[in-house]
Formats: structure tokens, C-alpha cells, sequence
């Protein structure tokens, strides 16, 4: 099991590039081993080769870009898109979308980085989408002034750090050419300590307290204190599928337990009914059931499954599958 090969120096290494705590840094390198990341790699080539490459932070600035634009978003958003099953309230959408969003804003670096490619974002207002067909909307390389759309249609996801599958569900794949999964350290507390950093808390909130009387002085200033600092938001460009791959109908695997079968990998399309010749190809009683690994079973009932360890990830699999550089 991925704890029981995880070592303190490794937590500490991890820790150590996405600046985070050695308890989330031990989640996210648990999620690592669990969905396959580091399956025919060792640790250290997966450390210096998939993982650190592949990390950006997102600082204030972009924190509030990001903020903004979700906020234009859903201060427009029509009640058919807010009125569902998933219903949120606004102030939870609002973290749900900036995350998405921070996300996208760490693909812009990577391209920037890695390929010397300036994107733009299709950050407009209009109608709220949960997995847009096109969240790139225009590129140049950086010696070119000229904005232009992709020739390819970009889509990307974005997960906590406990993210292990790259779910799309229904026909979203066929709407893209290619969708990239990013893994975002935002916590609980990233929007309270962005208010925080703008002072809304001292300067509003607090000082509202003061004046109404439900909080001395002194109580206020420890209220502040106790508050969470911004930092700068890790993110994680794990990897990307591309439409045009050829993936076989039931590409699973997993572990078969007394009663039921954990999948702990996927790579390709799902359908309700596949779970039930699973259960028959693995010999299940009445009582076992398929169970996916941390996640134990998805909301939906057909569309594309991926374990990171799925994805592709090397610069050659990018420079191959990116038509637009």
C-alpha cells in the first residue's frame, strides 16, 4: 500500500517544492502512489522528472484576477444554471469557480513556461459552465504580437490535491481536442485569507464588530490575528488525454477483496453497464459491488475515466499532441 512505501524524507522533499505543510504534502504523495503516478518509476525519477517540473504558484495578483473574473461570472449567472441538484450558495460557487479558474491560470504559466506560448483565458461573462469545450480562447508565441485562436479546442480541470481520477462525464470528451488536469492546493481558507490580505477584515468587518458592540477592541485584534495569512496557491499540471487516442472499452484494473472490487485504474470510456460485467468477469457474489479507489463510485453514468497514472505527462507527449505551437 502507497503508506507503507512513503517515506518521512520523501513527505519532506515534496513538502519542501509546494511549500505546504508535511501533512498535506503526505496526502498529496499518498493520491500520487494511489492513482499510478508513480507506478514504473521510482520515486526519485518521479519526483524530478513528473513532479517538479511541473509546479507553479499563483500569487496575490493571480489570486485576484482570478477571484474577479468568477465574479463576473456568477453575478450574471442565469437561476437555470444555479438552480440544480448541485446547488451551492453563492459565496461557496464563487470559491468553487476561483479554484477552477487559478487551475486554468497555472496552464497559462506552463505554456509560458515550458513552451513560449502567451495564452488567454475564456473568461467571459454569459452562462455558467462547470467544464467549458474551450477554456483557451487566443494564443501567440511571445516574439509575435499577433493574438490567435488555437487550432485546437483546450479543456481543463481542476482538482484538490486528493484528486485522483480525471472524470468527464457524458459527451464533454468529444467536445475537446485535448483536456488537461491541474491540481490546485486551495484550501478551506484561501478566500478568507485573500479578505484578509485586502484588509476587508480590520478595515469592514471587524471594526462593524467593534461599533456594534459585539467585540471589544482587543478581542478584535485577536480575532485578526487568529485569522489566515495568504500565501502563494501551489498548483500541479498533472497531466493530459487527447481525443484522438485510441482507448480500449473496459481498460481497468484493481484488487479483489473477500467481498468487493476495488478499480484503482481506468483509461478510456465507461459505461453504466461496464460495472456489471465487471462484477461478472471478477466473480462477485450478490452482495460485492465495484468500488473505485478513494472515490468508491461517480455520479454519473457513462463518459471518459482516467487515473492519473493514466495521463500523459512528458514534454514529448506535449510537443506531439499540441497542434498550435
Amino acid at each position: 500500500m502507497p503508506q507503507d512505501i512513503i517515506s518521512e524524507n520523501q513527505i519532506s522533499k515534496v513538502a519542501e517544492v509546494l511549500k505546504i505543510p508535511e501533512d498535506e504534502a503526505g496526502i498529496f504523495l499518498k493520491k500520487a502512489y494511489a492513482g499510478g503516478d508513480v507506478f514504473g518509476l521510482s520515486f526519485e525519477e518521479w519526483f524530478e522528472q513528473r513532479f517538479r517540473p511541473f509546479v507553479y504558484f499563483l500569487d496575490q495578483n493571480d489570486y485576484a484576477m482570478m477571484l474577479v473574473d468568477a465574479l463576473k461570472i456568477i453575478a450574471t449567472t442565469a437561476g437555470t444554471d444555479y438552480g440544480s441538484s448541485r446547488q451551492r450558495d453563492l459565496a461557496q460557487l464563487w470559491a468553487d469557480m476561483t479554484r477552477g479558474y487559478l487551475g486554468e491560470l497555472a496552464f497559462v504559466k506552463f505554456l509560458s513556461d515550458k513552451f513560449a506560448i502567451e495564452a488567454k483565458l475564456a473568461h467571459e461573462r454569459g452562462v455558467l459552465k462547470d467544464f467549458l469545450p474551450l477554456d483557451v480562447a487566443e494564443v501567440r508565441t511571445k516574439n509575435n504580437s499577433n493574438w490567435r485562436k488555437p487550432k485546437q479546442k483546450i479543456a481543463i480541470k481542476t482538482t484538490k490535491w486528493n484528486g485522483i481520477w480525471f472524470d468527464i462525464p457524458g459527451d464533454q470528451f468529444n467536445h475537446s481536442d485535448i483536456h488537461v488536469m491541474v491540481k490546485v492546493g486551495v484550501g478551506r481558507d484561501s478566500l478568507i485569507a485573500y479578505l484578509k490580505s485586502i484588509s476587508v477584515f480590520r478595515d469592514k468587518v471587524l471594526k462593524e464588530g467593534v461599533a456594534v458592540g459585539s467585540l471589544t477592541k482587543e478581542e478584535s485584534e485577536k480575532l485578526y490575528n487568529e485569522l489566515p495569512s495568504f500565501k502563494p496557491v501551489p498548483a500541479y499540471i498533472a497531466g493530459f488525454v487527447s481525443r484522438d487516442g485510441k482507448y480500449a472499452p473496459l481498460s481497468y484494473s484493481g484488487i479483489k477483496g473477500r467481498i468487493h472490487f476495488k478499480v484503482n485504474s481506468w483509461n478510456g470510456p465507461i459505461r453504466s453497464s461496464d460495472l456489471i460485467e465487471i462484477k461478472k468477469t471478477q466473480g462477485l457474489g450478490e452482495t460485492g459491488q465495484i468500488i473505485f479507489e478513494g472515490i468508491e463510485k461517480f455520479a454519473h453514468s457513462s463518459g471518459y475515466l482516467f487515473n492519473t497514472g493514466s495521463l500523459l505527462w512528458k514534454i514529448d507527449d506535449w510537443k506531439e499532441h499540441l497542434k498550435f505551437l
